[in-house]
């Protein structure tokens, strides 16, 4: 079903990070932007459709009053807003913000605390003011408005629902203005928030985790995917916390989950070297959410610790593992 192409090189190795790759596509200039952390650098590479033209460029990580900073980076991740794109790289410090090319920071918001922002994927909101979010190791999810364009960037809520530190977070990528919840929070004991933005978020549902990390999760036509330490993907409705779904996918930890919003394919890769292709499928008639293997590949002998599609279509996907200097793409045969 799919075939590995030619790798891109990076400047550095991935670092041991949960979803250790961001993907942004950037249609009109037939480019794709990829991003991968290493210790205090963000590795940041331009390439071109045609695959002959490449540009690296590095971000470090910032502090006030600091030249150089050694605060360790924990995530980059690209958010894609209606009226504009965003790069966010959170560290032990801070949360900056740039253009999504990386060439001008807009935004620094520091910790008060020496707290380390965990897995803090930003997100997309449908809703204005358009809104992005950052979870920290307290269990906090800090909320930012953010403008069309200009730095005007203010911290407008922070929710503070979950008492572990914060995994990751997913907005509802489907596009999909039924679905009443859109976003999906998680924390270091598995345990699952949904909510509903407006002027306020709203908590929908709490969905207990059982005391075992998860790690990647996504919002999808109103159902959360989680994937977790034990190598399992459970797959819930999420305004009810029905679980239609439970797969024990990986032999070992799972530590990036991605979904294709058009098709329906989901993207996991763990630690024991496998990257597997699934396809969602919602039965109309019960309502219920199915799951079907569609492929494998092995990256052997490599602790994978990003994977993304390139597309929402589901037709190329990227692929991180620790140690290694290179971003490995796969297309569909």
């Amino acid at each position: 079903m799919y075939h590995k192409e030619k790798s891109i090189q990076i400047k550095n190795s991935a670092s041991a990070l949960h979803n250790n790759l961001s993907v942004l596509r950037i249609a009109p200039r037939r480019l794709t932007y990829f991003t991968v952390v290493h210790a205090n650098v963000v590795n940041m590479v331009s390439a071109s459709w045609d695959g002959l033209n490449y540009s690296h460029r590095q971000l470090q990580s910032k502090e006030p009053n600091v030249a150089t900073s050694t605060s360790l980076i924990m995530q980059a991740a690209f958010c894609v807003l209606p009226s504009r794109d965003l790069l966010v790289v959170t560290s032990q410090k801070g949360i900056q913000m740039y253009e999504s090319d990386g060439s001008i920071m807009v935004y620094w918001h520091a910790l008060d605390t020496p707290e380390t922002p965990t897995g803090n994927l930003p997100c997309t909101l449908l809703f204005e003011p358009v809104s992005l979010c950052v979870g920290v190791s307290s269990g906090a999810i800090l909320v930012f408005d953010v403008p069309s364009k200009g730095s005007n960037i203010t911290l407008s809520e922070v929710l503070e629902e979950h008492k572990e530190s914060i995994t990751d977070i997913a907005s509802e990528c489907s596009g999909s203005q039924e679905c009443i919840a859109d976003l999906v929070s998680a924390d270091d004991g598995g345990n699952l928030c949904v909510w509903k933005s407006g002027e306020e978020f709203q908590l929908l549902n709490k969905i207990p985790g059982f005391d075992m990390s998860c790690s990647s999760v996504k919002l999808w036509k109103g159902t959360v995917v989680a994937g977790y330490g034990t190598g399992q993907i459970r797959v819930y409705e999420a305004v009810t916390g029905i679980l239609h779904a439970e797969v024990n996918a990986h032999a070992r930890w799972i530590y990036s989950l991605d979904i294709a919003p058009f098709s329906g394919l989901l993207l996991s890769a763990a630690e024991d070297s496998l990257v597997r292709v699934w396809h969602l499928t919602v039965n109309p008639e019960t309502n219920s959410v199915e799951v079907a293997h569609l492929h494998n590949e092995c990256v052997t002998d490599t602790q994978i610790c990003g994977a993304k599609f390139c597309d929402g279509d589901g037709y190329a996907f990227a692929v991180t593992g620790y140690d290694l200097s290179e971003i490995i793409r796969y297309t569909q045969s």
